[in-house]
C-alpha cells in the first residue's frame, strides 16, 4: 500500500478536546508550582533546575541522538533555537514570581499570534486580509489586558510580552527542525542546550535551596512534559481548529486558582482581553487549516516550556 493510498486517521474532535483539557491542566499546574515558589530563588536559577530535570525526563531520546547524530546543517539552527529559548525560560520565570497568574496566561496567548508574524517576516508566508484584521484584534485584546495609561505595565508584563516574542523564535526554528529530527530528540536536545545556557548564570545567583523547592522545580518539568505530550495527542486526533478554542480554558482556570489559592483578583479586564485574544488566534488557526491545513500557527501553549 502506498503512502497515498494509506486511510486517513479518523477524526475524534472528543477525544481531541478531552487531550487538550489534559494539557492545560498539566501548563496550569506548571504556572501554579512556579508561582508558589515565587521569588525566593532567582529566575534563572529555577529555569536551570526545570530543564536539568527536563534533561533526565527525556534521557531516553537523548540516547538515541547520541547514536544516530544531529543531521547535516542543523547544528547552527539548533543552537539558536537553544539560545532564544533560553531567554524565553528566564523572562517567563521572572514574569511569572510577579504578575497574577491570569495576566501571564493571558499575554501568553500571543505566542501564536507573534508565530504568524514571524513566518511572513522571515519565511515569506503571505498574510492575507483577514489575518492582519484577526492579529489586530488580538492586539486590541493584549491592549485590553495590560490598560496602558490606566495602570502602571510593571517590568513583569514586560517580561512576560519579551518571552512571547522570544517563545514564537523557538518554534519558529523548531518548525524547521520538526521535519528533519525526531519530535523526542527536538525537545531532549533543547532541554540540554538550555541547561547549559542557564547553568553559568544560575551558579552567579545560586542560593540555598530546599528539598521542597527541587522537588517543586521536578514537578514543574513532570508536569510541562505531560502537557506537551497531551498537546500533541490532541492534535493527532482532532483538527487544531477543534482543539484551539479549549485552550482559552486556561485562563479561567489560572483565575479561579489565583484566587482562591494566591488572593489574586479577578480582573474582568484580563478575562475579555484573553477571551479577545483567543479568539482571534482561533480565527487564525482555523484558516490555517483550511488552507492546506499547513501548522504555521501552533496552539496556545505549544511555545510553553
Amino acid at each position: 500500500m502506498t503512502e497515498s493510498s494509506r486511510p486517513k486517521p479518523r477524526s475524534q474532535p472528543v477525544l481531541g478536546v478531552m487531550w487538550m483539557l489534559a494539557s492545560g491542566l498539566s501548563f496550569v499546574v506548571v504556572t501554579a508550582i512556579v508561582r508558589y515558589l515565587g521569588t525566593d530563588l532567582p529566575a534563572v536559577q529555577a529555569a536551570f533546575l526545570r530543564f536539568a530535570w527536563g534533561v533526565v525526563i527525556l534521557a531516553p531520546s537523548l540516547l538515541t541522538l547520541w547514536r544516530v547524530g544531529v543531521p547535516h546543517g542543523l547544528a547552527k539552527v539548533i543552537g539558536m533555537r537553544g539560545a532564544v529559548h533560553t531567554v524565553a525560560v528566564v523572562l517567563w520565570f521572572y514574569a511569572m514570581a510577579r504578575i497574577p497568574l491570569a495576566e501571564v496566561t493571558a499575554i501568553g496567548y500571543l505566542n501564536p499570534v507573534c508565530v504568524t508574524l514571524g513566518a511572513a517576516l522571515f519565511f515569506g508566508e503571505k498574510l492575507a486580509a483577514r489575518r492582519l484584521i484577526a492579529i489586530g484584534v488580538a492586539l486590541i485584546g493584549a491592549v485590553i489586558v495590560l490598560r496602558p495609561g490606566v495602570r502602571e505595565i510593571t517590568p513583569g508584563h514586560w517580561s512576560q510580552l519579551a518571552a512571547a516574542v522570544c517563545f514564537a523564535g523557538s518554534y519558529l526554528f523548531a518548525k524547521r527542525l520538526s521535519g528533519e529530527m525526531p519530535a523526542g530528540a527536538v525537545v531532549g536536545i533543547l532541554s540540554v542546550l538550555v541547561s547549559m545556557g542557564l547553568l553559568p548564570f544560575a551558579l552567579w545567583s545560586w542560593v540555598p535551596m530546599t528539598l521542597l523547592q527541587v522537588g517543586s522545580l521536578a514537578l514543574v518539568a513532570v508536569a510541562a512534559t505531560a502537557g506537551h505530550y497531551c498537546m500533541t495527542r490532541a492534535f493527532a486526533v482532532a483538527p487544531i481548529s477543534v482543539t484551539q478554542p479549549v485552550t482559552f480554558l486556561q485562563l479561567v482556570w489560572a483565575t479561579m486558582l489565583g484566587a482562591l489559592v494566591f488572593g489574586e483578583g479577578v480582573d474582568p479586564y484580563v478575562l475579555t482581553g484573553g477571551a479577545v485574544i483567543i479568539g482571534a488566534v482561533s480565527y487564525i488557526t482555523w484558516r490555517e487549516a483550511q488552507m492546506k491545513r499547513r501548522a504555521v500557527t501552533p496552539g496556545g501553549q505549544a511555545g510553553k516550556f
